[in-house]
């Protein structure tokens, strides 16, 4: 699959993360590139339809509602790939064309692990947020850490957070990607690091 650089495609830039289309694409062996920065010609088939889409509408009479626009495009894309022959397809629709090629398939390749280090503060209520799969998730550690610089170690799921000054674990966990909060697993008061 192959995208341009938008921040729903990719968090590459923004601290090294994986956004959800990463994760989704790489665990079934689906290749996933991206254009290169400041290069739409990369891109340029969907970017002339995007064109040609945008015409049409100017065309319509402006929809009022986001129903009357969703129908307008629906109308649109069954005309443009089932309808109209293409002259760059010997004069097939996109979809007789679409049907006729071979298909591909995933390789089987799985995405690789995600290994990332990242310094951090904990911060006033005594968590710091990670993001996983284009959502954050916090990490409770303690108030009495709250200002405390931090080094995060990230092997996909298995997190370990260490004092960045004196290098001591402070937590280790697996994080729960289907909670925002990440449970502590010991009860209030039990916690090894309140006896600090």
């Amino acid at each position: 699959m192959l995208t341009d650089n938008g921040a729903i495609f990719t968090a590459k830039h923004r601290g090294d993360g994986r956004t959800a289309l990463e994760i989704t694409l790489g665990e079934p062996g689906i290749k996933y590139r991206r254009s290169r920065p400041y290069h739409p010609q990369t891109c340029g088939k969907v970017e002339r339809f995007h064109q040609t889409l945008k015409k049409h509408l100017r065309a319509l009479p402006a929809a009022t509602t986001i129903a009357e626009l969703q129908h307008q495009i629906d109308a649109f894309l069954a005309y443009y790939n089932s309808v109209r022959p293409h002259r760059a397809l010997q004069r097939r629709t996109p979809i007789e064309a679409f049907n006729d090629r071979p298909k591909a398939f995933p390789t089987g390749y799985q995405i690789p692990p995600h290994y990332r280090v990242r310094h951090d503060k904990i911060d006033a209520a005594g968590v710091i947020t990670i993001r996983y799969n284009s959502h954050l998730h916090h990490i409770g550690l303690s108030k009495r850490r709250r200002g405390t610089k931090v080094i995060v170690l990230a092997d996909d799921l298995d997190i370990r957070i260490l004092d960045r000054d004196t290098g001591t674990l402070i937590r280790k966990l697996v994080l729960d990607p289907t909670r925002d909060y990440q449970p502590r697993g010991v009860k209030c008061g039990n916690s090894p690091e309140n006896r600090l």
